[in-house]
């Protein structure tokens, strides 16, 4: 007598497969989720609305043209550092602490 194989059914694989591939999709949260879940203190929103209004990271905006894509890699890179550096200054500005201490990636185009 021969061992009898029991195969899945092809709905079944189907649907064990598309279960696998779901579960690795699944969101995953950071180590120091705790620490990025704090609420930011009132002075540090401050000066992140205003290093969002700086009229630098304005004058970018005015610059951007979004039928070009090297120009909207280019801009918004210029524009996430701008407001960096406005964000930073405004704190200086105010005697508040740095959050963080490692200036940003630079990125190459």
């Amino acid at each position: 007598m021969t061992p009898r194989r029991h195969a899945l059914p092809a709905r079944a694989a189907a649907l064990l497969l598309a279960l696998l591939a779901a579960a690795g999709c699944g969101s995953r949260r950071p180590a120091d989720a705790a620490a990025a879940a704090e609420p930011e203190p009132p002075e540090a929103a401050l000066c992140r609305a205003e290093a969002r209004d700086s009229p630098e990271v304005r004058r970018l905006a005015r610059e951007l043209n979004v039928d070009n894509q090297q120009n909207v890699l280019r801009v918004g890179e210029e524009r996430r550092l701008a407001e960096i550096r406005a964000f930073r200054d405004c704190m200086r500005r105010r005697g508040l602490a740095m959050p963080g201490g490692v200036e940003p990636v630079r990125r190459s185009f």
